[in-house]
């Protein structure tokens, strides 16, 4: 499914606000929800991001990919999370359903466990919106 045709408008903003709300509010710094090709459907940050938004989606979905590869080999169906932690920023992906992705950037003032939660919560909005 194309979510970037499918979505209209008020669906489209709907979700800008529960990802604004639930996570660009909570300090994240830059949140990407996008296909299972990499391209972006929503792009929101806290107006301080200077990275490549794109080649980031690009290798997320990617990375996603190989991660999902490696679950299968070990007997799982998929690995629904994944993180990355860095020095000063670090990345959790979420996937949405079979084809979304949510990608979040965030710092060290932002709490792993509160994120994920938050990242629930948002998760199940936009479910309900598609």
């Amino acid at each position: 499914m194309d979510y970037t045709v499918d979505l209209d408008k008020k669906q489209f903003e709907s979700i800008e606000g529960i990802l604004s709300e639930e996570l660009i509010e909570l300090g994240v710094r830059c949140v990407l929800l996008i296909d299972l090709a990499g391209n972006i459907i929503v792009n929101l940050d806290d107006g301080d991001l200077e990275h490549d938004i794109y080649s980031l989606a690009a290798l997320a979905a990617g990375n996603f990919g190989a991660v999902s590869a490696m679950a299968k080999i070990v007997g799982e169906e998929d690995f629904s999370l994944l993180f990355h932690k860095g020095e000063s920023e670090s990345i959790h992906f979420s996937k949405i359903d079979d084809e979304l992705l949510l990608v979040t950037i965030f710092g060290k003032d932002v709490s792993l466990g509160f994120l994920r939660l938050k990242v629930t919560e948002a998760t199940k909005k936009i479910k309900e919106i598609l």
